[in-house]
């Protein structure tokens, strides 16, 4: 455990990768979010997506933590299972931190009536209806979720190459839009938005924890090939 918990210090060694990009990508968004805010002349809620920017951006921390610390590791002499562990709860504790953030920003937007021009970047009501720990597992699960998208990706990359990463993407591209279709023949949408109506934010966050712990299992069987 001691060598896993050194991983997470390995991967925290440079600090703007898992804190200060994120948070500047976080300000930026929310501060443009409230000039644009601003500018529209209604008083109903303004409501926006920009907070979902620093969250995408987990993608590319979690293709990075692969390509460019993984090899690096190897030098160490730090085991592929170690490695993978501590990344994994380097990328839980990155998250957490996350949802911490859009908790306390969501607050603020209460405090202040959005900002005091009644807009909303994370006090979103459908994510919140659940309550505060609802919002934070939605949040956490996104931002985890992205981030073991972009280390699977990397991993398939690093393990068969290019070609490989490039026909899995397509077979999952070709994936959805087969359900779309079997979808739409056998008019299936009334019952799966009544589905989503009724899981709500929560429900459709913990399915997310389920999809982010298969990807985990998909990623590490992979990694066992993968290549510094």
């Amino acid at each position: 455990m001691r060598r896993t918990l050194n991983v997470i210090r390995l991967q925290m060694i440079n600090r703007q990768t898992f804190i200060w990009t994120p948070l500047i990508i976080l300000v930026g968004a929310t501060l443009l979010s409230i000039f644009v805010y601003a500018m529209i002349p209604v008083d109903t809620p303004k409501y926006g997506g920009a907070g979902q920017a620093p969250l995408w951006y987990f993608m590319a921390i979690g293709i990075g933590a692969m390509t460019y610390t993984f090899p690096f590791s190897q030098a160490l002499s730090i085991t592929r299972r170690e490695f993978f562990l501590g990344t994994m709860l380097t990328a839980v504790l990155a998250s957490a931190f996350m949802g911490v953030l859009f908790l306390i920003g969501g607050g603020i937007e209460l405090a202040t009536h959005g900002y005091g021009v009644n807009g909303y970047v994370f006090y979103l009501d459908w994510l919140w209806a659940a309550g505060p720990l609802g919002a934070f597992t939605v949040y956490f699960t996104l931002a985890l979720l992205l981030f073991v998208l972009g280390f699977t990706g990397a991993t398939v990359y690093k393990s068969w190459g290019l070609t490989v990463l490039t026909i899995s993407w397509v077979a999952v591209a070709l994936l959805l839009v087969g359900l779309v279709f079997l979808a739409t023949r056998l008019d299936w949408w009334g019952g799966f938005w009544t589905t989503v109506a009724d899981l709500g934010a929560l429900g459709l966050a913990l399915w997310g924890l389920v999809l982010t712990l298969a990807l985990m299992g998909v990623s590490f069987l992979a990694f066992r090939r993968a290549k510094p």
